[in-house]
C-alpha cells in the first residue's frame, strides 16, 4: 500500500531524514522507532504533505503522492494524529468527528440543511468504534488527556482512510490509557482491517502489536522487518534499545 523510497528532507544543511525507506503492506500494523531526533515525525509529515521531500518518492497505491498538500493524501486515504493533540476544544464529541464525516463527503459547504443533522448515524458508528459514544455531548477540552487522543484518532476515522498513521498515539497517557488505545488499535486492525502506521516510544506496546517495525536513525532506516528480526538486531542494539536486557520484550 505504502513504499518509501531514499527519501530525503534538508533544512538549509541538516538532513532530517536522509535515505528512508519504508514499506507498509495493506493490512498491516507498522511500527517506526528510533531515538529522539531521529526523524520518525519529519518522516509522516513528508508521507501526509505538511512538508515536501527534497528528494525520494512516496508510493501510495503505486501512485507518487510525493510533495502533495495534505488535502489531496487526505483524499487519496491517508489520515493522521499528531504527536501534540489536534481537535477542536470549543466543539463537543460529536461535533469533532461529524466534521471530518462531512468534509469527506464534500458537505462543509451546503448552507440549505443544519449541520446537526447530517452525517448523525455515520458520526455515532465512529464514535461507538473509538469507545466516546457515551462521552458525544461533552466538550472536547473538558475531556482527560487520554480521551482527547483516543477523539483524534476519530476524526481521522471520519476521512474513512486506508491508511491510518498515528504520531505516537499513547504519549502523556497512564498505564490504564495505553491499555484503552492498544485495545482500539488491535480492533482498528483485525475487526476493521484498517492499515496502521505509528512511531512510539513504549517498545512493550510496539512489540506487542506491530506486524513489521522499521528503526530510524540520524534520518535513515537501519532497518525493517518483524519483532523478532528486530530485537536481535546487533545494530538496533547499539543505536536504540541498548543492550540485550531492553530487547527482552
Amino acid at each position: 500500500m505504502l513504499r518509501v523510497e531514499s527519501l530525503k528532507k534538508s533544512f538549509d544543511r541538516f538532513l532530517a531524514v536522509d535515505g528512508a525507506t519504508l514499506e507498509v503492506a495493506a493490512g498491516e500494523v507498522v511500527a517506526v522507532i528510533g531515538p529522539n531526533g531521529a526523524g520518525k515525525t519529519t518522516l509522516f509529515n513528508l508521507i501526509t504533505g505538511q512538508l515536501a521531500p527534497t528528494s525520494g518518492a512516496i508510493w501510495f497505491k503505486e501512485e507518487n503522492i510525493a510533495g502533495l498538500p495534505p488535502h489531496r493524501v487526505c483524499r487519496r486515504g491517508i489520515s493522521r494524529s499528531y504527536q501534540v493533540v489536534n481537535i477542536f476544544h470549543r466543539l463537543t464529541v460529536f461535533e469533532n468527528v461529524q466534521v471530518a464525516v462531512l468534509s469527506h463527503r464534500h458537505k462543509t459547504f451546503n448552507i440549505l440543511k443544519p449541520a446537526k443533522l447530517m452525517a448523525v448515524g455515520e458520526t455515532r458508528q465512529i464514535l461507538d468504534s473509538v469507545g466516546l459514544l457515551d462521552k458525544a455531548e461533552m466538550t472536547s477540552g473538558a475531556l482527560s488527556h487520554g480521551d482527547q487522543k483516543v477523539l483524534e484518532i476519530g476524526i481521522a476515522l471520519g476521512n474513512r482512510p486506508e491508511l491510518l498513521i498515528l504520531d505516537e498515539p499513547t504519549a502523556g497517557m497512564s498505564p490504564e490509557e495505553t491499555a484503552v488505545t492498544l485495545r482500539l488499535m488491535k480492533r482498528l486492525s483485525g475487526e476493521l482491517g484498517l492499515t496502521i502506521l505509528f512511531c512510539e516510544h513504549d517498545m512493550g506496546m510496539v512489540f506487542s502489536i506491530a506486524n513489521q517495525i522499521m528503526v530510524m536513525q540520524h534520518g535513515g532506516t537501519i532497518i525493517q522487518g518483524p519483532p523478532d528480526d528486530v530485537r536481535n538486531n546487533q545494530l538496533v542494539r547499539e543505536a536504540y534499545l541498548g543492550g540485550a536486557d531492553e530487547c527482552s520484550v
